[in-house]
């Protein structure tokens, strides 16, 4: 067994399972949405329910933990997350930051559910 951290918030809305969260309101981080780029401060991966809007969702904040890929990574990619939270290999622009949930485990392509090894951190281009 990977031992992970989990900590439960309340969905501002639904949040499908497997990706990528932030804090809908940063000043107040009480409730977290679906992360919809990587220029938001990621907060970790919803579990694999998800949750409905108002509902509480299980978001895991460290370990390996399971991730659905918006496109093709190869293991050891430094991953962010796209328009709809779904990991993408982060490529930061030439003098831009971008804000990382981690690392992947093994490679895929979209759409596949791959192990991420949770990291957050920040990358400049």
């Amino acid at each position: 067994m990977i031992p992970t951290f989990i900590r439960a918030y309340a969905a501002s809305a639904a949040i499908a399972g497997c990706r990528i969260v932030t804090f809908d309101v940063p000043a107040s981080a009480t409730t977290i949405a679906t992360a919809t780029s990587g220029t938001v401060p990621l907060v970790g991966v919803s579990d694999r329910m998800g949750a409905d809007t108002g509902g509480m969702c299980d978001v895991h904040r460290g370990s390996l933990v399971a991730v659905q890929l918006g496109g093709a990574v190869a293991a050891g990619d430094p991953l962010t997350a796209n328009a709809t939270g779904l990991a993408i290999k982060a490529v930061p622009g030439a003098g831009t930051n971008l804000n990382i949930i981690g690392f992947a485990d093994q490679p895929g392509v979209s759409g596949d559910i791959i192990d991420v090894f949770i990291a957050p951190g920040v990358i400049r281009g």
